[in-house]
């Protein structure tokens, strides 16, 4: 089955060319002044347990100028005569330890292979910045990534010496370049759509890996690694976030993240989890019943939550608010739960968001913008208002309900106890119709009876 999968799935995108990074670099600069100096860190390793390390992840802005992927990594861009100067501290070459680590790039391979001018040994970063920010005016940096560089930074502006006060060098002020970086990183480029489609392909074929394995005393545990294995199987580096995979009233815990329990026969479960390709995220969600048959109460909330989505989805247009897609689902749900009766209010009263009763069944946010972060950077209402949606941008759709009878703050239906439905995709705003990068992704009651427990 997994053969077959990938086939569907197809090959590999090429990946982000040099030119595209350049570019990246030079779209930043141009909003730079010729004295300023930007640094990106990349965090050191952490420790796991005694000499054992978690799997590194960079930061996503180092992986969106350079493609850097090592840790201890710094990059800088300076003003040189005119010209910015892209410039990577790395890992040197090191025998003994590529022996027992892994080979290293190291600084002929980071120059040779990578989009910069310079290369550097991380040792020698010390002197080599001084150097660079002896004329400079303001520094560019994120903090709390390197408490060494923090600090060093730190140091070098609030350092009053005779050399400055003759000449007026060295730096004076620091600023954080995210909200300028989140801004560029807001508007995926072709490319970058390629590598999230994979991703999304991917998460999808595995999504169905799982309803095909569906069946009563499976264990959340034996789902979770149905998913995560076919993510590393087709060639991803693994999950973008930590997978929920929630049977029962777990469904309806919105973060659960035990994974430990049998699913029953007559449950529903509720899987949110999405592959990580070259940095870039995919995160679906998907609701099914684990014996392959949606009962009626269950079939009632699933079509209204799919309902929502599809309203929401098409929301997703060039020149639409963000909210627009929140405001559209959470109409339709609230419509939906009063024709069932679980809402007694008007549908002005259900949608209040300090007082409605939509709030206790439906409590977050329908969108996020997804891309190197699963949580992708940008802001949502800038200036206080919410932002205009633009051909690139690219967000999760997710409305879902949630009857937690566990709950002592609401009196939960009878009907719907410990119920919790969510159905989430990825799409991609274009200059037409909204682009579904999961629609691989069954979600109709029809398409999830005919695949769940239907192994072959």
């Amino acid at each position: 089955m997994n053969e077959a999968a990938l086939r569907n799935i197809g090959p590999m995108p090429v990946e982000i060319s040099h030119d595209e990074f350049k570019a990246r670099q030079q779209r930043l600069t141009s909003q730079l002044r010729p004295e300023d100096v930007l640094i990106l860190c990349a965090a050191e390793e952490s420790t796991h347990s005694n000499d054992v390390h978690y799997p590194f992840r960079t930061m996503s802005d180092m992986l969106y100028f350079v493609g850097w992927s090592e840790p201890e990594a710094i990059f800088v861009l300076r003003c040189v005569d005119g010209s910015w100067v892209s410039t990577l501290f790395v890992q040197p070459k090191d025998t003994l330890k590529e022996i027992w680590e892994g080979r290293r790039p190291g600084v002929e391979g980071a120059l040779e292979n990578w989009p910069i001018d310079e290369a550097h040994s991380k040792d020698d970063w010390t002197n080599l910045l001084s150097s660079y920010i002896e004329k400079s005016h303001r520094i560019l940096l994120r903090t709390g990534v390197r408490e060494d560089v923090d600090e060093f930074i730190r140091e070098a502006i609030d350092r009053r010496d005779r050399s400055r006060q003759h000449f007026g060098t060295g730096p004076v002020s620091l600023e954080d370049p995210s909200s300028r970086i989140s801004e560029l990183r807001l508007r995926k480029s072709p490319a970058e759509i390629e590598q999230m489609r994979f991703a999304s392909d991917v998460s999808s074929y595995a999504h169905v890996a799982a309803m095909r394995h569906s069946r009563p005393g499976r264990m959340e545990y034996q789902f979770q690694s149905t998913i995560e294995g076919f993510f590393v199987y087709a060639g991803t580096s693994g999950w973008a976030y930590p997978s929920i995979v929630g049977c029962g009233d777990n469904a309806t815990v919105l973060h659960y993240k035990e994974n430990n329990d049998v699913c029953e026969d007559g449950e529903i479960i509720l899987i949110d989890a999405g592959a990580e390709f070259r940095g870039y995220a995919a995160d679906i969600t998907r609701s099914w019943p684990i014996n392959g048959k949606f009962s009626d109460a269950q079939k009632e909330i699933y079509q209204l939550v799919l309902d929502a989505q599809y309203a929401a989805i098409d929301c997703c247009r060039v020149g639409q608010e963000y909210t627009a897609p929140h405001e559209a689902a959470r109409k339709v749900l609230a419509e939906g739960l009063i024709e069932l009766g679980i809402i007694e209010q008007t549908l002005e009263e259900a949608l209040d968001p300090e007082t409605g009763d939509l709030r206790k069944w439906y409590m977050h946010n329908t969108s996020h913008w997804i891309g190197l972060d699963v949580h992708d950077v940008g802001i949502y209402k800038p200036n206080g208002k919410p932002r205009l949606l633009e051909e690139g941008m690219c967000l999760t759709v997710e409305p879902g309900l949630y009857f937690g009878a566990w709950r002592p703050d609401v009196d939960c239906p009878k009907r719907y106890a410990n119920l919790g439905i969510r159905i989430e995709d990825d799409v991609l705003v274009t200059s037409g119709e909204p682009d579904v990068l999961t629609s691989a992704c069954p979600k109709t009651i029809e398409e999830i009876e005919s695949i769940t427990g239907n192994a072959f």
